[in-house]
């Protein structure tokens, strides 16, 4: 009979069981457990893609417990995107070290031991080279050596939205494998979620890194030769005895759960760091739709309580022209619902430039329980000049804005002095707010837009549409299109100068992601709240006068006409006002 200690030595899911155990945590799930068993078993380079969430840090740090758990000589480095990380991993592995009684024999014994967050020794014979050291990617890799190499997470959004960011990240890659010993038994194990379509994962698998790929729910069918035959043999086999495609994976996220991560996250960034799908189809490169836009006739001044999106054909928009990629139509809404009531609140959101080929824009925007609706959009060739200035005062006139957002990136803050000079002259009551963008262009409108867009939250007037297309009309066909606001959304994708011009959609955008904050509210919930308020008033009505609210009653009043008629606003009774 094998005693516990050899077991433990021998499976690591065992190994990992107990750890947890020790750690008051619950039982390792089945990803866990699959991700354990590829780190115990899996070829000497290796990598390991699973859905944001799952725990492979901590399972990956596990496994250099029960490394030094089974040969206390070996050697290891922990390589994370930023040297804290790396240091929060050491720490971690220290802790355990001294509170599991089973780990108590790696205990450093000698006094001159190392023993910080940057390397320590475990209960080993004297070494050059410390038992486990953790270092930045970045920092000084040159020099170390080791039999085991982690390198956890090392792809982060700071280091990888850029083609020369991926090249340098990929070139610290190749320093990271001169430091692995030339020992049979020497393995170096990747491991973190991809940041972008083109993720340095993807190259290091055509450098012979074995990946390991754990979805968040079971691919579609269609979508499976995008995995490249790389999906972990577990959700292999339970697609090939029947299992549903798109159910959940693992119980550590319900479907529920999957559904708020895929809206609050947009589609494209949850086929990325969810389901691992690195090779995007085109609808998928390009996720801005215009099916996903609510188009009708927006009142200037206010909207119902909510607006029902439907994609049944009856509610293609037909008579709109439309820019966007094949097959992508417009759609008018299948209902309005609740009583109409004033915006909550009106911006105007600018995105200026210098005299030449690009435009000065301008969006204005409403809000109401939860939805954006977009009044109409400017546009001007001749910079940040008086005129342009004066003209899009007067549209926040038109529609009551009450901030003006200003993009500062360019002029430095120029451009919003000269609109406070000209709001003194006209006398608006208008708050003036700068904003500067430290994301790369598209990732910063993408991921503004696409949640919002999925969730069928931004209503645009008519007009807009016309007046896009109608635009720029001395330009040459060709020219035209790039200045278009919806051919800007439609080909608008996370590679670096997907759009030539991109001014349009970036007002759009800042103003989008002013709001994005007010879009949490529930329009749904604001509803229900409405009709209890309007419930509790006419019962205060009837106790009140029960003569006055059967009147009421008849006249079909609302709550602010029973309001007026009790006198709440004034002090004074109406009771025959109508």
């Amino acid at each position: 009979m094998t005693d516990p200690l050899t077991a433990l030595q021998e499976d690591f899911k065992l190994f990992l069981q107990a750890l947890w155990t020790q750690l008051e945590l619950p039982s390792p799930t089945r990803a866990q457990y699959a991700i354990a068993d590829y780190l115990q078993n899996g070829p000497k380079r290796l990598q390991i893609q699973a859905f944001r969430g799952v725990g492979k840090s901590w399972i990956t740090g596990a496994f250099v417990l029960w490394t030094l758990f089974n040969d206390p000589e070996r050697k290891i480095m922990i390589i994370s995107a930023s040297k804290e990380r790396a240091d929060n991993m050491s720490i971690f592995l220290q802790k355990l070290i001294i509170e599991t009684p089973w780990l108590a024999h790696l205990r450093p014994k000698a006094d001159d031991s190392r023993w910080s967050r940057i390397s320590f020794d475990v209960n080993c014979s004297p070494h050059q080279a410390p038992s486990v050291k953790s270092v930045g990617i970045t920092g000084q890799l040159t020099g170390s050596r080791a039999d085991l190499m982690i390198l956890d997470d090392i792809e982060v959004p700071g280091n990888s939205m850029t083609e020369l960011m991926r090249e340098k990240l990929l070139q610290l890659c190749t320093e990271a494998e001169s430091i692995l010993t030339p020992k049979s038994d020497s393995r170096i194990m990747y491991l973190g979620t991809p940041q972008t379509t083109f993720t340095v994962y993807r190259k290091l698998a055509e450098r012979n890194y074995r990946p390991f790929v754990w979805p968040s729910r079971y691919p579609r069918k269609a979508k499976l030769s995008q995995y490249e035959g790389l999906l972990a043999p577990q959700i292999q086999a339970d697609l090939d005895t029947g299992a549903l495609e798109w159910d959940p994976t693992d119980d550590r996220f319900d479907n529920d759960d999957l559904i708020e991560r895929e809206a609050s996250m947009g589609r494209s960034n949850f086929m990325l760091q969810f389901q691992l799908d690195t090779s995007l189809s085109d609808a998928e490169k390009f996720p801005l739709k215009m099916a996903d836009l609510i188009v009708t006739a927006v009142n200037p001044t206010e909207a119902p309580e909510s607006i029902v999106w439907c994609s049944d054909p009856s509610n293609v928009i037909k008579d709109l022209p439309t820019v966007g990629l094949p097959g992508d139509y417009f759609y008018s809404p299948m209902q309005l619902q609740g009583e109409w009531s004033p915006y909550t609140e009106t911006i105007c959101s600018v995105d200026p430039s210098g005299r030449g080929s690009d435009e000065t824009t301008a969006a204005y925007l409403s809000q109401k329980n939860g939805f954006l609706y977009l009044h109409e959009m400017r546009a001007y060739r001749d910079g940040y000049s008086d005129n342009t200035l004066l003209d899009i005062l007067k549209g926040c006139e038109k529609y009551n804005v009450s901030t003006l957002l200003i993009e500062s990136n360019f002029g430095d803050g120029i451009v919003a002095e000269l609109f406070k000079k000209h709001i003194q002259v006209t006398k608006q009551n208008i708050f003036i707010e700068e904003t500067r963008a430290n994301v790369r262009k598209e990732d910063r409108i993408i991921d503004s837009l696409e949640p919002v867009l999925n969730q069928h939250r931004l209503v645009l007037n008519r007009s807009v549409v016309e007046w896009d297309y109608a635009s720029n009309k001395n330009e040459a066909p060709e020219l035209r299109l790039l200045y278009m606001l919806f051919y800007q959304m439609s080909r608008m994708c996370r590679e670096k100068g997907a759009v030539k011009h991109d001014d349009r959609l970036d007002a759009l955008a800042q103003g989008v992601q002013y709001f994005t904050e007010s879009l949490s509210i529930s329009a749904e919930r604001q509803i229900a709240q409405r009709k209890l308020d309007d419930w509790n008033s006419m019962m205060e009505d009837m106790l009140d006068n029960p003569q006055s609210s059967a009147n009421h009653l008849v006249f079909a009043m609302n709550k602010d006409q029973r309001d007026k008629a009790r006198g709440l606003e004034d002090g004074k009774s109406h009771p025959t006002w109508v």
